[in-house]
């Protein structure tokens, strides 16, 4: 057996609803015991979960977060949010930051009647960390971990949302952007080129488009023009804030000045050497699953006295 093939878990779909919206999840277990915890995946803007967090790509070991971390104890769950992939795309809204936070107590509503799950690890990434963020604030119960992977506050030295704001005026006229393989190829291009493996990026970019040709302008209006949208002094959880080394998108200047607000001495923040915006699809994505890996199965505290 490959190690490829020995490294892919089986996965299952599952389906919910938010009201009246069908809502996709995926779900791979821990393929060794004992189950150490249940990771929950949030997907960012710009495409649907299964090509971010399972991407399969020939001779790339553990290309897939999921399995990896269902590899090391972990049953892991992701979901595409109302407007991406499989989930339904029918209302005519543009699907913001709050809104995905809605998409995440759903997911998470199933998955603890469905599993008898009672909190979850948290990772997002991008505006993905925004609606992790927003999760945790509104339902801390739920969370007993969480990661915010280019994540953004004020948008304070951000380079990538100085030139995004350009395009707000046509982002605030219509509920779906394009997307097509050119702007895939853009995500990895825009910060620093060469972080990750063209195989990888095609790979990844042919993931996304089988789902989408079109992604909603939600997340983009809000981290143009509404920022900020979270309170770190009310995300009382652990929380990890990981910093590519070199990512437009998240001002290192504006992290440390969020990290320094939570609450929670139970917290860490990380810069990631060599790796742009998209953490799991860079050549050093096995060094970005062992800081995870570290802050999930990390112990808790203890205090005397």
């Amino acid at each position: 057996m490959s190690t490829q093939a020995a490294a892919t878990a089986k996965g299952q779909e599952h389906w919910t609803k938010k009201g009246e919206v069908k809502i996709f999840l995926w779900e791979k277990p821990a393929t060794v015991k004992p189950v150490r915890g249940t990771v929950l995946f949030i997907h960012g803007s710009s495409m649907a979960s299964t090509p971010t967090f399972d991407l399969q790509v020939q001779g790339r070991p553990y290309s897939s977060a999921m399995d990896y971390f269902a590899s090391q104890g972990y049953d892991t769950w992701c979901f595409d949010m109302e407007g991406y992939g499989r989930s339904d795309k029918t209302r005519d809204i543009n699907c913001d930051i709050s809104n995905g936070a809605d998409d995440a107590k759903a997911a998470t509503d199933y998955i603890m009647k469905t599993r008898g799950v009672k909190d979850f690890l948290v990772y997002g990434i991008s505006s993905g960390a925004l609606r992790a963020a927003m999760f945790a604030e509104r339902h801390p119960e739920r969370v007993a971990r969480v990661v915010l992977d280019a994540f953004v506050w004020t948008g304070k030295g951000s380079p990538t949302l100085d030139e995004r704001r350009k395009k707000l005026p046509q982002f605030l006229k219509i509920n779906r952007r394009p997307i097509d393989r050119a702007f895939m190829h853009s995500v990895f291009d825009r910060d620093h080129p060469g972080c990750a493996e063209k195989k990888v990026v095609d790979a990844f970019a042919d993931a996304v488009l089988a789902l989408d040709d079109s992604m909603p302008t939600g997340t983009y209006v809000d981290m143009c023009s509404r920022l900020p949208i979270v309170d770190p002094l009310k995300i009382k959880v652990p929380v990890l804030v990981m910093r590519g080394e070199f990512d437009g998108i998240a001002g290192f200047d504006d992290l440390i000045e969020f990290f320094k607000l939570l609450p929670n001495p139970d917290k860490q923040f990380t810069v990631m050497a060599g790796i742009s915006h998209a953490s799991f699809q860079q050549i050093n994505y096995m060094m970005v699953y062992h800081i995870l890996l570290s802050f999930f199965s990390q112990p808790a505290p203890v205090y005397r006295g």
